[in-house]
């Protein structure tokens, strides 16, 4: 017998249970280092058990009335007077009272069309003849921002557990590129592990929503592997604990919600206001929205207004898909696409969300039922972003990962992961928020690398380069 045959038999018949053990307790120790809420994780689990979420539940209910928002529900940026809010905004700025939060923790799945990168570092188009990267942008912006000011906002970036130590390392490679900008980097402290699907979530995922018709052999292999994973699902138990994998095929994020109070659970917070007691706002947005910045007639608004939230919109366009704007039972506020119990309600909303976001610090610290003396008590901030977290809506959703058995063999199974979302503050009745209508080329992001063409030819590009000082 030939030595790679006995081999490979010899792979196939011996126990692997201490490479399991290994492969668990690196599980654990990632779990332990990204900030795993086991409570979160138990109520996760109950709730989806229980049918209190689930697919299904995702949607908010068909009795809901769900309608486009009135003018008097958001106020138009594009149009009127605003010399008074933005000479409010430009004394903010010069004092320093303003800072940049720019969320980095994605790894750029639908940028790259399937492959995992970190987005916020990867040089997308040209400007001043260099190649740069999201991450330079935003940064360029702050530097000019600085330059015509005379101080410089303090700038936050955001990152998720596969995106801190690339970003980290680049930013250190890179301190001069910042010039004096105060830069923080907030490290993720949250954390999913995946659970395997309930049958009712299979079921509602392959016979509720849209599917390929196959013909008639094809079909009966589908269901025969339906049947299958139905099966699995039953005899491994139904929401446990997904750890049957390698480490990153059992983790998983859990949504843009989390950003913000990974802050206050890291001590970032606390740290920029030791070192800038004066500030009181921040610019939240999106690393791939590259033309929001510190716009001080905007800026000036939003303080002027006593709001704890201000959420930028823009004009929907025809690839703007995953929600918006509108009036749910009478009252205005952000609805993902998740929620939408009608995928055609949609595209009879006018104003699509771009998640740019003015936040007062204090209102939204109350919110949290905290305030700037207890950012140092790590057990009271985590008894409070628990609080909170329970009640924002969770959306459950079921990613497809690959288990590799070796020898080029694998097997695909569906498991359940949640997610909570930002613009979901403004469903909070004790939340104040307010709604801006901003120019398109604030708003829009760049999801695909197929927008860059067109982001180029209509003079987008230009407008972020005019945005911007570059340091080289």
């Amino acid at each position: 017998m030939p030595t790679s045959t006995l081999q490979l038999l010899v792979d196939q018949m011996l126990p692997k249970e201490s490479r399991d053990d290994r492969r668990q307790e690196s599980l654990h120790e990632l779990l332990e280092r990204y900030g795993f809420d086991r409570r979160q994780h138990e109520q996760i689990r109950a709730d989806l058990l229980a049918g209190r979420i689930g697919l299904a539940a995702n949607r908010l209910s068909n009795n809901v009335t769900i309608t486009d928002v009135r003018d008097g529900d958001v106020v138009d940026a594009r149009h009127g007077d605003w010399s008074t809010d933005r000479e409010l905004g430009e004394t903010l700025l010069r004092e320093g009272r303003v800072g940049v939060v720019t969320l980095a923790a994605g790894v750029g799945s639908r940028w790259t069309e399937g492959a995992g990168v970190v987005k916020a570092l990867h040089p997308f188009t040209k400007f001043q003849g260099r190649h740069r990267n999201f991450l330079e942008v935003h940064l360029a912006k702050s530097l000019k921002t600085a330059e015509t000011y005379g101080a410089a906002p303090v700038h936050v970036f955001t990152t998720g557990y596969l995106t801190d130590g690339p970003i980290r390392d680049y930013l250190e490679q890179r301190h001069a590129g910042t010039r004096g900008i105060p830069v923080f980097v907030s490290a993720g402290k949250a954390v999913g592990l995946r659970m395997v699907p309930t049958v009712r979530d299979l079921r509602f995922a392959w016979e509720e929503m849209p599917q390929q018709t196959l013909d008639e052999q094809r079909q009966k292999v589908r269901d025969s592997l339906r049947a299958a994973l139905i099966d699995w699902a039953r005899s491994v138990g139904e929401a446990h604990d997904y750890t049957d994998n390698v480490p990153s095929q059992c983790l998983h994020p859990v949504g843009h919600w989390y950003e913000v109070p990974n802050m206050l659970r890291n001590g970032t917070l606390a740290r920029m206001l030791a070192a800038h007691p004066r500030l009181e706002y921040l610019l939240l947005h999106n690393i791939d929205t590259l033309g929001a910045d510190l716009d001080p007639a905007l800026l000036g608004w939003h303080a002027r207004s006593e709001a704890c939230l201000s959420f930028e919109v823009i004009g929907r366009r025809l690839e703007d898909r995953g929600g918006g704007l509108a009036r749910v039972n009478g009252r205005p506020r952000l609805v993902e696409g998740l929620a939408m119990p009608d995928e055609r309600i949609e595209f009879d909303l006018s104003y699509y969300n771009s998640m740019t976001t003015w936040i007062s610090i204090d209102r939204l610290l109350t919110v949290f039922g905290l305030s700037r003396a207890d950012l140092n008590d790590s057990a009271k901030v985590d008894s409070a972003v628990l609080k909170l977290a329970l009640r924002m809506p969770t959306y459950v959703t079921l990613k497809d990962v690959k288990k590799r058995w070796g020898h080029g063999q694998e097997d695909v199974f569906p498991v359940a992961q949640f997610e909570k979302l930002w613009g979901d503050m403004t469903a909070l009745p004790d939340v104040e928020c307010r709604f801006l209508v901003t120019d398109i080329r604030r708003g829009q992001q760049l999801k695909q690398q197929a927008q860059l063409d067109g982001w180029l030819r209509d003079g987008s590009g230009s407008w972020v380069d005019s945005l911007c000082r570059w340091d080289s």
